[in-house]
């Protein structure tokens, strides 16, 4: 190119100089400039310095040509020759083989196999041309036009689709699928046909299943021999190879020395000698124990032997450095028990039972006055040589107690025992040790006797004194135990045993004097008074039957250093102590001292009726509670509990009259006035539950009594005069959710749906945040088949109340009931993240999960609910579904412990004991719910609530929840 433009230069410039000349010629004008002069003068070009535009080629628009020359390809190549690339595979190493290839890259394939009517060819046509900014956007419109189009026919393709995996499957089931109706037969199983299922047998062949173990034979010493002295290094030339075979050998040929032990012959008569003496050394080991008599088995010995292996875990080495070092103690100070005693100690462990012995023996030589000595030698020593040891001792220690004891416990016979102790008394007749121990071996009559010795000679000791009263007669216990006081005037022990004894033999009055006195006694003798001491007294009064004494105790010390405005909050806490302790009257007493200084405490009056609920009889919580709401008459829950514990023992007068009491003292007092309509429908005197209603409805107007009013009238059969009702009550109490549910449930059970929708949706007006109004009109619409606005109504409850695990879990059901169970999954994990500690929703994400996952489902639930008991239910259930009996029960048992109001968790767990528990169990099941009273869980108040079962009892509901349970987990 560069040569082409300088061709044609020449030219312009020759025209534009003739027209000059001839201008110039014809005019006679100035001068002719230069060519660059007006040129320069002129304005640079906009163009200049730009970028050129797209398929620009410089100088093509005025015939110009560009040519390529050797510097701009490189040198010319060979196709022999080969590639830069001195790694290139094999096929490229040529310059040929690289262009080649190029080429074959360049071509498009064309052919008819290649070639598709709707597609055309495969490749593209045009690819070998440049691809420019219109081709990128022809590309775009046209897949703009495919995914349209691809939109249009994707619901009919995905539904073609999905019709031919379904015939595909149908033609071709996985096995799975192929035993899916044996599996739900499965439910059908009982567990005495699962358990009488065979075991499958070992398909293995008989050499795989008995396969051959290596057999290890002993090497007879023969080889041995044979092989040592084959092994030998002849230093000999062998007579017959090296004379040529003569028969007689040559003098000398053969060392004499070669069949010598010193050059190497095994002695088996050596070894036959060592290995009698081993065995003659562990057998008197086994054989010489320290009780004397041989455990060696004459069949069986050498099975013995291997449970004579020292059982001490330490090195040899370290053993060896043990034995030097205490060797080096004793010889340093041979007088020093201790080392002594470490000494045959370590012997003993490594199994020289014998180096011990003399060991220990040795220390008694040398430390003749240490009785640690004595008694490890006479623990060393067998039977009769030990009584020998510990005679010895004696004789160099007559004063030593554990000795004597030690000596007691080395006889057999009673009578060598009691022969050893009493002569161990006249040696140390201070010992009170001996003295209960040889008392321990007498008759009642003779321990009498000693201990009336013992007291005299151990005037100080508490136990004696105690145990010689226990023996003696009333009278003559009161004089031992005066004479204890004075010998030991500082012991809380003997006053509270005084007490004891008076209130045994029926003169309970001096009881509290002898505490009293105690207390003042004990105060002057310099005894401080430690109030947790003197209680744990109480409590041990308390389980030995000394029910006067334990309260006298409690009255003397419950005030005792305790500030006056903790006193209530410390006995109360004192009380809960003592019920946890079982102390039952150490609690009664407190709580009797309680009420005597806070007579007007509502508080203590409950926790002291409370108690007695739990913990005594009907008579005694009928008179603490009389004792109550004449103190406390403004508590109506005092007064309602007399009147249910009246009830509960079908006195209905009596509860009558207790509420018409409460009436007076308390006028207009809701919960008495529900609570009597209550005693008189429960009664079935439903004419006087309608009187006391208007009564408290015109004296007491509240939205609860409306209610009670509607539901009264609801149960009995009066729809209309319930609607009034309800009607009345919404125009006072517009505000209360329960009267609109109401009015909607009784539509609803008349089959007005659209009244029924109509008083939802009016309620949620008025009460936005009622979860169970929206959960209502959500089963409405789920029950008219609009699955659609059911789930639009709870998407709408979500948005007004946030961050609610109810409305989150009913969502979830409702995709799970239309059997759309991929969206309950991904409902479930949006609801776990807005509320991650719900125990509802994990307890549900548990069962949504396969079989396989519910574990690891499980174990995250109790991570983040550790104490929910719908979390615990879920996993009693899980154990139960996977028929883990034992754990299952203990999982329930842990969540009606944890929550015992959960009605659900008693239903599932009597249900699991119907299928899997004695008789025993379920009514023991029966009982505690009875007891709880439980009011709240999905299925119970469905059952409870129901207009029914109003008059049922917890037990009958309890059958009723259970009968109901379906195991589908």
């Amino acid at each position: 190119m560069a040569s082409g433009s300088t061709k044609q230069a020449p030219k312009i410039v020759s025209k534009t100089s003739a027209g000059g000349a001839g201008a110039a010629g014809g005019g006679g004008g100035p001068p002719i400039m230069p060519l660059a002069s007006p040129l320069m003068g002129k304005k640079k070009k906009p163009f200049l310095g730009m970028p050129a535009p797209l398929g620009y080629v410089p100088g093509l628009g005025r015939g110009a040509t560009g040519f390529t020359t050797r510097s701009d390809i490189g040198p010319a190549r060979d196709a022999n020759d080969p590639v830069d690339d001195r790694h290139a595979p094999p096929g490229k190493r040529t310059v040929g083989d690289q262009m080649k290839k190029n080429q074959d890259d360049d071509d498009e394939d064309l052919n008819d196999t290649n070639y598709d009517e709707f597609n055309g060819y495969a490749g593209s046509l045009f690819s070998s041309g440049p691809y420019e900014k219109d081709d990128e956007e022809a590309d775009a419109i046209y897949a703009a036009l495919d995914k349209r189009m691809d939109e249009r026919r994707k619901e009919r393709r995905e539904l073609r689709e999905k019709e031919e995996i379904e015939k595909y499957r149908m033609e071709r089931p996985k096995i799975q699928q192929q035993f899916s109706d044996l599996k739900r037969k499965l439910a059908e199983v009982s567990e005495e046909e699962w358990l009488s299922i065979p075991e499958v047998g070992d398909a293995r062949n008989k050499r795989q299943r008995n396969p051959r173990y290596e057999k290890l034979t002993p090497v007879p010493d023969s080889f041995f021999s044979k092989h040592l002295q084959t092994g030998e290094n002849h230093t000999s030339v062998d007579p017959l190879q090296g004379l040529g075979g003569l028969n007689t050998p040559y003098p000398g040929s053969m060392t004499p020395g070669l069949m010598t032990p010193g050059t190497g012959e095994l002695d088996m008569r050596k070894i036959g000698q060592a290995r009698n003496t081993l065995m003659d050394m562990r057998l008197s080991q086994v054989s010489d124990s320290v009780s004397g008599q041989t455990v060696v088995d004459p069949k069986g010995y050498l099975t013995d032997l291997n449970s004579m292996i020292p059982t001490h875990g330490g090195d040899i080495s370290d053993i060896k450095k043990a034995r030097l070092l205490l060797k080096s103690v004793r010889e340093t100070n041979p007088h020093h028990p201790p080392a002594w005693i470490a000494s045959a100690r370590l012997e003993e462990v490594t199994g020289k039972l014998q180096v011990a012995r003399n060991l220990i023996m040795k220390g008694t030589e040398m430390c003749a006055k240490s009785e640690d000595v004595w008694l490890e030698a006479a623990r060393l020593q067998p039977g009769d040589t030990a009584k020998a040891v510990v005679a010895q001792a004696v004789r160099h220690l007559p004063q030593s107690v554990r000795i004597y004891i030690r000596a007691a416990e080395l006889e057999t016979d009673v009578r060598a025992k009691k022969r050893v102790l009493r002569k161990a008394l006249e040696n140390v007749s201070k010992s009170v040790r001996l003295w209960k121990t040889a008392v321990e071996l007498e008759e009642p009559e003779d321990a009498r006797i000693m201990l009336s010795r013992a007291v005299e000679c151990c005037p100080t000791s508490v136990e004696l004194w105690l145990a010689l009263a226990r023996l003696e007669t009333y009278e003559n216990a009161r004089r031992v135990l005066n004479k204890a006081r004075e010998n030991i005037p500082t012991d809380r022990h003997i006053w509270i045993t005084a007490a004891k004894l008076e209130e045994a033999n029926g003169n309970t009055q001096m009881v509290d004097k002898i505490i009293d006195r105690a207390i003042t006694s004990l105060r002057a003798n310099g005894v401080e008074i430690n109030r947790e001491q003197w209680i744990q007294d109480a409590e041990e009064c308390d389980k030995a039957g000394s029910v006067a004494t334990c309260q006298a105790v409690i009255r003397a010390v419950i005030g005792i250093g305790i500030e006056e405005e903790d006193r209530k909050h410390t006995w109360m806490e004192d009380a809960d102590s003592c019920v946890a302790h079982g102390a039952l009257e150490c609690a009664r007493a407190i709580y009797a001292h309680a009420l005597q200084v806070f007579p007007s405490k509502k508080s203590v009056w409950l926790r002291a009726a409370y108690f007695e609920k739990s913990h005594g009889t009907r008579e005694s919580l009928e008179a603490l509670l009389q004792r109550a709401v004449a103190h406390c008459p403004k508590a109506e829950v005092l007064w309602l509990m007399g009147a249910k514990s009246k009830w509960l023992a079908e006195d209905v007068p009596a509860a009558r009259s207790i509420l018409a009491l409460a009436f007076q003292a308390n006028p207009n007092s809701e919960e008495i006035w529900l609570a009597a309509v209550k005693l008189e429908s429960e009664n079935n005197e439903y004419e006087r539950a309608r009187r006391l209603l208007a009564k408290a409805r015109s004296s007491a107007p509240t939205a609860r009594v409306f209610m009670k009013s509607v539901k009264l009238e609801w149960v009995l059969g009066n729809i209309e005069a319930a609607q009034e009702l309800c009607t009345e009550a919404l125009k006072h109490y517009e505000d209360f959710p329960k009267l609109w549910m109401m009015r909607g449930q009784i539509e609803e059970q008349c089959e007005n749906m659209d009244k029924a929708r109509e008083a939802y949706n009016q309620g949620l007006k008025k009460c936005p945040h009622s979860v169970a109004l929206w959960l209502l009109l959500s089963h409405l619409e789920e029950r008219v088949g609009q699955l659609t606005r059911a789930r639009a109504i709870l998407e709408k409850a979500r948005l007004k109340n946030p961050q609610c695990p109810e409305l989150w879990l009913e969502s979830v059901r409702l995709e799970f009931r239309a059997g759309l169970k991929n969206i309950s999954n991904t409902l479930m994990a949006k609801a776990l993240q807005e509320c991650p500690n719900s125990g509802i929703l994990w307890a549900e994400a548990v069962f949504l999960e396969a079989r396989p996952q519910r574990k690891t489902k499980s174990v995250d639930a109790l991570k983040k609910c550790e104490h929910d008991p719908h979390v615990l239910l879920a996993v009693a259930k899980l154990f139960w579904s996977e028929r883990k009996i034992t754990k299952a029960r203990e999982w329930f048992l842990r969540t009606v412990k944890i929550e015992p109001d959960l009605g659900d968790a008693w239903a599932l767990f009597y249900k699991f004991e119907l299928q899997h528990g004695t008789e025993e169990q379920q009514e023991e099941v029966r009982k505690r719910c009875e007891n709880a009273e439980p009011r709240h869980g999905e299925l119970w108040c469905a059952e409870s609530k129901h207009v029914l079962n109003w008059q049922k009892k917890t037990g009958e509901i309890l059958m009723g929840v259970a009968s109901k349970i379906k195991n589908t987990f």
